[in-house]
């Protein structure tokens, strides 16, 4: 079985609402229309959506119910107490522990190779092609990421969160989580790393938008990656990123990580102002006949 996990727990704070369900398409389809129905081209035959039990029936009628008849659909709930033994959430915790947190959400369900997306970005069909081909030839140490140009993945209304990637003869060196990078006044692009430091990163630098391919055997090296995170503590808002995590396992020599090239064209929303942007795309990439014009039909 060929599965994709698409996180879609997120809170949608800087956009102000729920934007899994915000539609984007001429015919009400949301961004995640698009990749589920990219997913299904590719051929996946199941998708597990990791959601907040919150708006779990509002997720289900409107995103869920319109593939049930054309892949296996199955939920998750990311929740803030659903952790490794022993550890416990301390009582002023408000949220759930971040990407990696979520992704564990599904260790019941998987014990397949299985791909990883945001609900909320557009990985164009060409990403699904080749993350499911790469699915078909991955062994326990390997682990695959569909990488995309800083400069394609920036906002124009807003600061970002991005994965760095090291990348050698088309193998991932290491990944870092930078936050709240952005444009400067000047043109530069700039990040803050998780050592507090802002530094400038060029706009040709490659960069996770979370489109991860794992083995099975990964989920039990999460499961020890995401325990030693607790361990150290976090307070009350630290998360654990997927990014950190590979980067973990790729210096300790447990895991080799393929960048997997695309052509495909990426798109996200984050702010307000970047949806007209992408209700644009999506419909210069149907007049260029990718998708029809309606793909509930």
């Amino acid at each position: 079985m060929t599965t994709l996990i698409v996180l879609a727990a997120g809170m949608g704070s800087r956009y102000g609402g729920l934007k899994q369900l915000d539609p984007m398409g001429p015919a009400g389809e949301t961004v995640l229309d698009y990749s589920v129905f990219d997913a299904i081209r590719a051929g996946f035959d199941r998708v597990i959506f990791v959601i907040r039990e919150d708006f779990a029936e509002a997720f289900q009628d409107g995103i869920g119910a319109r593939f049930a008849d054309r892949i296996k659909v199955e939920y998750a709930f990311q929740r803030i107490d659903d952790l490794p033994e022993p550890f416990v959430p301390p009582a002023e915790r408000t949220k759930p522990w971040g990407t990696s947190h979520a992704i564990l959400a599904t260790r019941h369900l998987v014990d397949s190779p299985f791909a990883v997306i945001n609900a909320d970005d557009f990985y164009g069909r060409d990403a699904y092609v080749r993350a499911s081909g790469f699915l078909t030839t991955i062994t326990a140490c390997q682990c695959g990421l569909v990488a995309y140009p800083l400069q394609n993945t920036l906002s124009d209304h807003g600061q970002v969160n991005r994965g760095i990637c090291e990348v050698a003869f088309g193998v991932l060196e290491g990944v870092e989580e930078v936050l709240r990078i952005g444009r400067e006044m000047d043109a530069s692009v700039t990040g803050e790393y998780l050592d507090g430091n802002r530094r400038t990163i060029s706009p040709n630098t490659l960069v996770s938008m979370n489109f991860w391919v794992f083995p099975a055997e990964f989920m039990a090296a999460l499961v020890e990656e995401f325990s030693k995170f607790l361990s150290v503590g976090t307070g009350i808002i630290g998360e654990c990123y997927i990014p950190s995590v590979v980067d973990s396992l790729i210096r300790q020599g447990k895991m080799t990580c393929h960048v997997i090239e695309t052509d495909a064209s990426w798109f996200g929303v984050t702010y307000p102002e970047d949806k007209q942007p992408v209700v644009d795309a999506i419909r210069a990439l149907i007049v260029a006949g990718e998708y029809p014009e309606q793909l509930m039909v």
